[in-house]
């Protein structure tokens, strides 16, 4: 079982770069001329669906209200997973990130992200305030962006969150986009955060919540915008942990069970 799971492992990480060895000259060549470069992001979606097809990963997206492809968004994911990078780009939506600096170091990976995403270091608050302006010309562009909220994978016993940052929240009330929650369940079980990484098998599901209007929200509101984001996402959190206790209790009172 150990060495079926390990080559399952080994084969998934094989697929995912692979499609980037195969888009990379798609990628660079769309980068050389600025009107096309927003087809970065569609490549983004075709990898990541690519990837979950060929690694028999299913999910299942769900969109609580529809989403009008020609309004630029700010797409708020939980994260407890490196997963939830292409789940978050799976989509009908074609999205930009906001990720960690170090991901322009990954082989392949990291030249799609140094060239259409933005890149920033939290512990420099030049990085920081540089990242913001990115995020505004995007939007500007009617791009929108997928910002993680917790600033990373923190939470060590998901589906708790950890607490929510300030920069998408900012970045949507500067230019007054919506804000929409996302739930991205169950990565945390298909590709736990912990060394050595082992993929599982199991169905995702991300969900797309109703968007938050920004519209005359203030700096002074962030608060507010933040609460309500979380609020949304922590309920639907609530019902996998509320699932997995009445499942417990279901094998615990199965029978032949002492």
């Amino acid at each position: 079982m150990h060495i079926r799971w390990h080559w399952y492992t080994a084969y998934s990480a094989m697929v995912f770069m692979g499609l980037g060895l195969v888009l990379t000259p798609f990628f660079w060549l769309i980068c050389q001329v600025d009107p096309y470069h927003r087809w970065n992001y569609k490549l983004n979606t075709l990898w990541a669906r690519w990837y979950y097809i060929l690694s028999g990963i299913p999910y299942k997206i769900d969109y609580e209200e529809s989403l009008n492809p020609k309004q630029a968004y700010v797409f708020c994911p939980n994260h407890f997973s490196f997963l939830d990078i292409p789940s978050a780009a799976l989509g009908n939506i074609p999205v930009a990130f906001m990720g960690k600096k170090s991901l322009a170091k990954m082989p392949v990976v990291g030249f799609t992200f140094k060239r259409s995403h933005i890149l920033v270091d939290r512990r420099s608050a030049r990085s920081k305030a540089n990242a913001l302006k990115q995020s505004m010309e995007l939007l500007e562009k009617g791009i929108s962006l997928v910002i993680f909220p917790e600033g990373g994978i923190v939470s060590n016993a998901p589906p708790q969150m950890g607490t929510f940052k300030d920069g998408a929240f900012r970045s949507a009330i500067e230019k007054q986009i919506p804000i929409v929650p996302v739930s991205i369940l169950y990565n945390w079980i298909i590709l736990p955060d912990q060394k050595p990484f082992r993929l599982n098998w199991h169905e995702g599901k991300i969900i797309y919540h109703k968007p938050i209007p920004t519209v005359g929200y203030g700096l002074d509101d962030i608060e507010s915008l933040k609460d309500k984001t979380y609020q949304v996402i922590h309920a639907e959190m609530k019902k996998i942990e509320y699932a997995n206790r009445q499942g417990d209790l279901a094998q615990d009172c199965a029978p032949g069970q002492a």
